[in-house]
């Protein structure tokens, strides 16, 4: 079956990596000069499938007010005359009740949980290095962002999760570089299982082995349109250094983040993608007994502080009503305000790398798997803050579909079809 990829970030790179398992035929389109250089690119690394959360939660609206004016802070709005902005804000509102949000969670951590699995059986087969650390460690700094906590906790409770509720001081025991932080943590949460690593550098190493197993990349390539006929999808229109193709399919797999909305509304298909944009910066650890183990979560200012071997990445912010990837000295301001609050002498602020990508979320959290309600298009998207967490078990979610096999987890809840109820 002749298979086209659209998008080479991680998403893209695990479905490319899973339908070659399956015997496709499989090229990957991407329109940068190689893998994970947009939203793979600088995000936090973190795989916290017991903690993986919905933005639209109880208690955010408030929490947003309470932010917005303040110059550390975990968002920035910008209202904007677009519709699309309020047609999204709208749906997100209404998914921050208490009962909406336990079952956009529970959906969120079945994809998740499925894809932790996948990537351990994956690094079985496949062991390389690509920074991985042990262990998430949450921060609260205040009785407010612990009671904001409590609907995720009992959500933790409820499906059986191992996690400990820690105190300041067992939140040094933890990360012993805490001794040198302007402040002590008023308590944590801890999760033994959940992990971190470089998310680039694991797609990277995924594209390589993709390329030994006969999978085939075209990088520089621009997505025009899609080719159908029929009902259904024959093909993919593109245009590159070799001008304009159409290259013919059997399956279409689209993967492009934020940019896959308005190629699919071509077709009719509508999907409530939002860009949500994260901020991160990296940075060289120059002390190490000063400098964190693994990954943390400031949960007041939802920024995380992640090592990468010798590297840190502080990963943060949501900015919503700006589609544009320009950096804004705000988001910055908070980044390094969390790091030196907790690590001061961990990295030197001079020495931070800045990125900025355009997260694709839904309003309620969960990505979007499987049909598209076109023939022969497929769906693998919008995963929001969450993409690295979910990517191997999304992947082979879809390829399972595709190849017309039975997949593993109940996909309710994580199909277009919630949509269009």
């Amino acid at each position: 079956m002749k298979t086209i990829v659209l998008g080479g970030g991680v998403i893209g790179v695990a479905s490319a990596f899973y339908l070659r398992q399956h015997g496709c035929d499989v090229t990957v389109i991407e329109r940068e000069p190689d893998v994970a250089l947009s939203t793979s690119f600088g995000n936090a690394g973190v795989i916290a499938p017991g903690y993986v959360t919905p933005w639209a939660a109880p208690g955010m609206p408030a929490k947003i007010l309470k932010y917005l004016f303040k110059p550390a802070s975990p968002l920035i709005f910008r209202p904007t005359f677009d519709p699309a902005q309020w047609r999204w804000i709208a749906r997100w509102l209404r998914e921050c009740e208490l009962e909406r949000f336990r079952v956009n969670k529970q959906r969120m951590q079945r994809i998740a949980y499925y894809s932790r699995e996948c990537l351990h059986e994956f690094r079985g087969r496949h062991p390389f290095d690509y920074g991985r650390s042990q262990g998430y460690l949450q921060l609260f700094r205040s009785e407010y962002d612990v009671e904001l906590a409590q609907p995720a906790l009992a959500v933790l409770r409820d499906a059986g999760i191992v996690h400990r509720e820690v105190s300041a001081a067992q939140c040094t025991e933890i990360e012993p570089g805490l001794r040198w932080a302007r402040q002590a943590p008023l308590s944590g949460l801890y999760l033994p299982n959940d992990e971190a690593g470089d998310c680039a550098r694991f797609t990277r190493e995924l594209r390589a082995i993709c390329e030994r197993n006969g999978v085939r990349f075209r990088f520089d390539t621009r997505v025009t349109s899609l080719d159908v006929q029929g009902g259904a999808v024959r093909g993919v229109r593109i245009e590159s250094e070799r001008g304009h193709e159409t290259l013919p399919a059997d399956a279409v797999v689209v993967a492009l983040g934020v940019d896959s909305a308005p190629l699919l509304a071509a077709l009719g298909v509508k999907v409530p993608l939002y860009p949500v944009k994260g901020y991160s910066a990296t940075l060289p650890i120059i002390d190490e007994e000063k400098a964190p183990r693994a990954a943390l979560m400031d949960e007041s200012l939802k920024t995380a502080i992640t090592r990468f071997g010798n590297n840190l990445r502080v990963a943060g912010t949501a900015e919503l009503g700006n589609r544009q990837t320009t950096l804004r000295e705000q988001a910055l301001q908070t980044l390094l305000k969390v790091l030196g609050d907790w690590f001061p002498h961990a990295a030197n602020p001079t020495s931070a790398h800045f990125w900025v990508g355009r997260r694709p979320m839904t309003p309620d959290g969960a990505p979007l798997l499987g049909p598209s309600g076109v023939d022969n298009l497929w769906l693998n998207l919008g995963h929001g803050s969450t993409g690295w967490a979910m990517s191997m078990g999304s992947g082979r979610v879809v390829a399972d579909l595709v190849a017309q096999r039975e997949p593993e987890i109940d996909l309710e809840g994580l199909t277009l079809a919630r949509y269009r109820k």
